[in-house]
């Protein structure tokens, strides 16, 4: 252990194993087996406490590639007032800046200042925290640690840096990369953590002195006010010196006085590979933290509702029978309080599935998703681009690749290449959060669906939501688990004034709702709309 270079509080004493790995990976390397010929990878015990965002009903949102001086506006104007628990927000580095602009630019780092980035200045990024944090809405920064950039090169960053693809003036350099190769090889831990993806240089986080710089940057972050952290292709860092790098900003935020920040990490979790998501289950809980992990799996939702292949929703029952049912048994999803969950993020929208293109089908997928108890759920806010044709699009910028001031499409429905789009906004979407807060911790019981595409059910005695993807008005008396009276349908306005903005629905003495849902619409009532 001579070779790390910030010693745990003994408070957090660690176990002989995980010291033994840490101490391998500190050092450069990995520890072999007793033959000292075949490398053996160190593992991360996967004992994890929850964040407990699932169990809060929080929501967070991602304002993908936004000004910072537009994201503050966001969170006095709406994230706020809405009640959403943070906002994720572009990679806030020093970036490439490519001939056309795109918007991987943001994910190739050329250093650590946040002085000049695509999203605006330092100043302005620090004013966004305190704003944000000032209006309750944490923000949670994409981080971008596994590698640097690998185009142009040589080049010049958003902030004047000049670099070449493995020298970064005053931050690394040839010896602080793995060596060269490709990942061509996914049954292998060493091929994906140690080589290049999609050829960017690889940082070696082997090396304490990497780790160090790593951690050095987020907790510059933290004590801006940051609240956490996505990181970036965390499946590509080998965990324990992930968590190495968790452990160093734990323990300065502690050192600070400030509350451990906040972790997701981007793991895409593939049947039969060498990495998987169980692998970062453990990252942060030895020095008091915790970290949740993307579940991708989840997106394939959004073929239920876009009816892919003759799929329906009302194989989204929780108790459904086998091929008709949504639980993390059935889909192979990992535990509710350790997911991330979305329907689409700035990555899987390339992939032309489920949009804003896709209206008023967006709009229920997201009702659904808002409504059901499962992980913690972001949305996507993002701008207009062609699908596949124009995948590599920046954010509405002017000729010069500046981004421009947020203006936002009216609707989905009539969103124009290179404009806002800003999803979060739509009613169906900004108005669930709140109600999501309210049916927190309940289960999903009194479920209805017609066998296709109308569903209902509620959530303890909290909530009710009823969906109808179905082309035809659904009519039809469906039980519920809510107290008898008058409740005001959240996304038609819910309650304003103590009167109902909207609808209003009913719920009779024995419980039951009669519904008279029009065609492609939904309604959400619960225990804080009733009037």
């Amino acid at each position: 252990m001579s070779c790390l270079t910030t010693a745990p509080p003994p408070s957090w004493r660690r176990s002989c194993v995980f010291l033994f790995a840490l101490a391998a990976a500190a050092c450069g390397g990995h520890p072999t087996d007793s033959s000292g010929s075949n490398p053996t990878r160190p593992t991360l015990n996967p004992t994890y406490r929850a964040t407990g965002h699932m169990a809060a009903g929080d929501v967070f949102v991602h304002l993908f590639d936004w000004k910072w001086t537009d994201i503050a506006t966001e969170c006095e104007n709406v994230l706020g007032p809405a009640g959403f628990k943070a906002v994720q927000v572009s990679p806030p580095q020093e970036h490439s800046i490519t001939p056309t602009f795109d918007w991987s630019e943001r994910y190739q780092p050329v250093s650590y200042s946040i002085a000049l980035s695509r999203s605006g200045t330092g100043t302005e990024f620090a004013d966004m925290v305190t704003r944000c944090k000032a209006v309750g809405v944490g923000i949670i920064v994409d981080a971008v640690i596994n590698h640097m950039t690998n185009f142009p090169s040589p080049g010049v960053g958003s902030n004047g840096t000049a670099y070449t693809k493995y020298n970064y003036p005053g931050l690394y350099t040839q010896n602080d990369f793995h060596a060269p190769c490709p990942i061509t090889n996914y049954q292998s831990a060493a091929n994906v953590q140690d080589c290049e993806l999609f050829s960017l240089p690889d940082l070696n986080t082997g090396k304490p002195s990497v780790r160090q710089k790593i951690a050095d940057y987020l907790t510059m972050l933290v004590n801006l006010g940051v609240a956490g952290f996505r990181i970036d292709a965390a499946k590509h860092i080998q965990q324990v010196e992930l968590d190495s790098i968790i452990a160093l900003v734990n323990w300065a935020a502690v050192g600070a006085g400030k509350p451990l920040p906040y972790f997701y990490l981007e793991v895409i979790g593939s049947s039969g590979e060498a990495v998987t998501t169980h692998d970062y289950f453990g990252e942060g809980y030895d020095t008091g933290g915790a970290a949740d992990i993307t579940e991708f799996t989840f997106v394939g939702v959004g073929d239920k509702f876009r009816n892919v292949g003759g799929q329906h929703i009302s194989q989204l029952n929780p108790t459904g029978t086998p091929g008709n049912r949504f639980s993390e048994g059935a889909w192979g999803l990992m535990p509710t309080d350790k997911a991330v969950v979305f329907l689409q993020n700035h990555d899987t929208q390339h992939n032309c599935g489920l949009s804003y293109r896709d209206g008023d089908v967006f709009r229920l997928a997201n009702v659904w998703m808002l409504a059901q108890p499962y992980g913690y759920p972001s949305i996507l806010s993002s701008f207009a681009f062609n699908c596949p044709s124009g995948n590599s699009m920046g954010p509405p910028s002017d000729a010069g690749g500046h981004t421009i001031d947020l203006i936002c499409s009216s609707s989905l429905e009539t969103a124009t290449i290179g404009e806002w789009v800003c999803e979060h906004r739509d009613p169906a979407i900004l108005n669930m959060v709140a109600f999501r807060r309210v049916v927190a911790g309940s289960d999903i019981n009194h479920w209805f669906d017609d066998g296709a595409n109308a569903i209902a059910f509620s959530r303890g005695n909290l909530g009710f939501v009823a969906i109808n993807l179905e082309a035809t008005t659904l009519a039809q008396t469906v039980a519920t688990n809510l107290p008898a009276g008058t409740y005001c349908d959240r996304l038609t306005g819910g309650v304003v004034a103590a009167a109902c903005a909207g609808t209003t629905v009913i719920v009779d003495v024995s419980g039951n709702v009669q519904l008279n849902l029009s065609p492609m619409t939904a309604i959400a009532i619960d225990a804080a709309t009733k009037n």
